[in-house]
C-alpha cells in the first residue's frame, strides 16, 4: 500500500463513519459539506450516479480542502478519471471490477471495491488490496459474516455499507475487522432536498459522538 493510500485509509479510520451522499443538485454541495465539517464527520462518499455528482465533488473539494471527498458507485475507468479530475481523493465501487481496481492502483488512486463473498475477498487480496467494502452489509450477513470470513482472511479490513444505521453501527465499530462504516442515515436525500442542513449537522454530530464512544 502506497503512502498516499495509507494516509487516506488512516483518515477513513479516524472519521469512523463515512457519509454516503446522493446529490441531485450542485447547489446543495457546499451547505452539505459545511454541515459535515461542522458536525464532525469531515468526509463524503459522493455517489457517482447523478448528473450533479462530478461538479458536487469539485465544489466540496475546493470549498473544504481538509475534507476527505471521494466518489462512490464508480463502475468504469472513465468515471475514475472524471471523479479524480473533479478532486475525488478516493474511489469506491459496489463490486470488485478488476479493470477498475488495477487502473486505480497503477495511478496510485486509493480504491475500495465492494465485496460480498470469500472468493471476491481473495481476489481483492490477490490484487494487493487490504481494505475492502462489504456490501450490502446487513443483507449479506452483517457483522457475523465479516467476523466469520475475517477469521480466515486476516489481512483484510472491512468498510460495511448498506443497512447501517445509528443503532447497529456501534457493534460494527467495536470490531477490529472494521476500519470504518459507510452510512446515509444522517444525509438522507429528502433532508438534502428540503435544505434541512441544520438537522443534518445535528445528526452528523450524533454520528460523530457514536464513533467517539464506540472506540474509546
Amino acid at each position: 500500500m502506497s503512502a498516499k493510500t495509507d494516509a487516506v485509509f488512516q483518515k477513513f479510520t479516524e472519521v469512523g463513519i463515512i457519509p454516503v451522499v446522493v446529490l441531485n443538485d450542485v447547489k446543495d454541495a457546499e451547505p452539505l459539506g459545511k454541515a459535515l465539517m461542522e458536525g464532525g464527520l469531515p468526509a463524503a462518499e459522493v455517489t457517482f450516479r447523478t448528473a450533479a455528482a462530478e461538479e458536487s465533488i469539485r465544489i466540496m473539494s475546493e470549498k473544504f480542502p481538509d475534507m476527505l471527498v471521494g466518489a462512490g458507485t464508480v463502475l468504469t475507468t472513465e468515471q475514475v478519471d472524471r471523479a479524480v479530475a473533479a478532486g475525488a481523493k478516493f474511489v469506491v465501487s459496489p463490486g470488485l471490477d478488476e479493470e477498475v481496481v488495477k487502473y486505480c492502483l497503477e495511478r496510485d488512486i486509493p480504491v475500495c471495491p465492494g465485496t460480498q463473498s470469500p472468493s471476491e475477498m481473495m481476489a481483492a487480496l490477490k490484487l494487493g488490496l487490504t481494505h475492502v467494502k462489504f456490501f450490502p452489509a446487513e443483507n449479506s450477513g452483517g457483522l457475523s459474516m465479516i467476523k466469520a470470513i475475517g477469521a480466515a482472511l486476516t489481512a483484510l479490513k472491512f468498510m460495511p455499507t448498506g443497512g447501517i444505521n445509528a443503532t447497529n453501527v456501534v457493534d460494527y465499530l467495536k470490531s477490529d475487522k472494521i476500519f470504518c462504516c459507510g452510512g446515509s442515515w444522517m444525509v438522507k436525500g429528502d433532508m438534502i432536498k428540503a435544505g434541512e442542513f441544520d438537522k443534518i449537522r445535528s445528526m452528523v454530530a450524533e454520528a460523530a459522538e457514536i464513533v467517539k464512544n464506540a472506540r474509546s
